[in-house]
C-alpha cells in the first residue's frame, strides 16, 4: 500500500518509513508528487495534521499520512508548540534546527524548570473526504539540557534529556530512539489502528 506523506522533511520520512515497513506500507513524500505544502493556520497539532493529510490526499488521490509535531516547554505554558519549526525566527535567527536549539537555550538560560515534552500527532486518511480519520498521539517527556549533547537525530534531539536513559535523544542508537520518541510512540499507535481498521480481514456475515 502506498501512502503520500504530507511532509517534505527527510528526517521524518526516514523515521516513519522504518516504522511502517512491517505493514508493507510505502511512504512517498508529497514533493515527489509535486504537491505543495498545505497552510498550517491552526493552534493545535491535530488540526494542522488533519489539514495537511486532507490536502495531500486530495491532490494525490492516494491515502495520506500527516504528522504535526513540536516541543512543548512547561515554563512557556506549552509553547512553542505548533510554532516549533519557526521558533528561531521569533528571535531574529533564520529558520533551522541549529538556530532553534540556540534560541531555546538562550531563552531558558535563567530558567530552572527544564521540563518539556516532544509531541507528535499523526493523522491517516483513506481519502480526502474520509469522515473517520485515524489519529494517534505520542509524547516524550524529558528535560532541556543547558548545552547540546550527542550528534544523532535532528531537531531538538541534542537538548532533550531523557532521565530513564540518562541520555539525550541525540545520544541514543536509532532503533532505541525510534521506539521511544514522540514520533515513534505515535507511529506504534497508528500501526495498531491501521492493522485493526484498514488491514484486518473482513469478517464473514452470519448465514
Amino acid at each position: 500500500m502506498k501512502l503520500v506523506l504530507a511532509s517534505n522533511n527527510q528526517g521524518k520520512l526516514v523515521e516513519l518509513q522504518a516504522l511502517f515497513a512491517p505493514l508493507g506500507v510505502a511512504l512517498v513524500r508529497q514533493a515527489e508528487l509535486n504537491i505543495p505544502e498545505a497552510p498550517e493556520p491552526h493552534r493545535t497539532f491535530i488540526e494542522n495534521a488533519l489539514a495537511k493529510a486532507r490536502h495531500a490526499a486530495r491532490a494525490s488521490g492516494l491515502p495520506a499520512l500527516a504528522d504535526d509535531a513540536g516541543l512543548c516547554v512547561e515554563a512557556f505554558g506549552g509553547l512553542p508548540g505548533v510554532d516549533t519549526a519557526y521558533y528561531a525566527t521569533q528571535f531574529g535567527y533564520e529558520k533551522g534546527d541549529g538556530n532553534n536549539v540556540r534560541a531555546l537555550l538562550e531563552q531558558m538560560v535563567d530558567i530552572t524548570d527544564r521540563r518539556a515534552a516532544l509531541v507528535s500527532t499523526l493523522v491517516a486518511l483513506r481519502s480526502a473526504d474520509d469522515p473517520e480519520p485515524l489519529v494517534a498521539t505520542g509524547r516524550a517527556p524529558g528535560l532541556i539540557t543547558r548545552q547540546p549533547v550527542g550528534d544523532n537525530g535532528f531537531g531538538f534531539d541534542p537538548v532533550m534529556y531523557l532521565p530513564a536513559f540518562g541520555k539525550t535523544f541525540a545520544q541514543l542508537p536509532t532503533e532505541v530512539k525510534n521506539a521511544n520518541s514522540h514520533r515513534g510512540r505515535a507511529a506504534q499507535q497508528m500501526l495498531e489502528l491501521m492493522r485493526e481498521r484498514w488491514f484486518a480481514p473482513a469478517p464473514s456475515a452470519p448465514s
